[in-house]
């Protein structure tokens, strides 16, 4: 299995925060699942793609934390859910897509 990860041209640089690896392709600090967590955002031309990884678990909590994150803005008022303090940073890239590490189910906006 060390070819999937030790093969001729590979590259392995350490991060420490965010960061854009290539044009369009950034690095985000997700921690949660463990402190090192980064999820990648892909700015396409029909819009962004999150590769969540394991931030969230299903879609159902991506939903969860971006209706928490937009809550105040939508106009309701405390006490409301806390979102994690990095989601407002991924929902900045105005997602059309997210993906997760262990749910099929693809996040869509409406």
């Amino acid at each position: 299995m060390e070819r999937l990860v030790d093969f001729p041209g590979s590259r392995y640089d350490l991060l420490d925060g965010e960061a854009e690896i290539l044009p369009g392709v950034h690095v985000i600090p997700t921690p949660g699942h463990v402190d090192g967590h980064q999820s990648r955002v892909v700015e396409c031309e029909d819009g962004s793609v999150v590769l969540a990884g394991q931030s969230h678990d299903t879609a159902s909590a991506w939903s969860a934390d971006a209706l928490a994150a937009s809550a105040t803005t939508l106009g309701h008022s405390q006490p409301l859910p806390v979102p994690p303090a990095w989601m407002e940073r991924l929902l900045a890239f105005d997602p059309k897509r997210v993906v997760f590490a262990h749910d099929a189910a693809v996040w869509e906006p409406i």
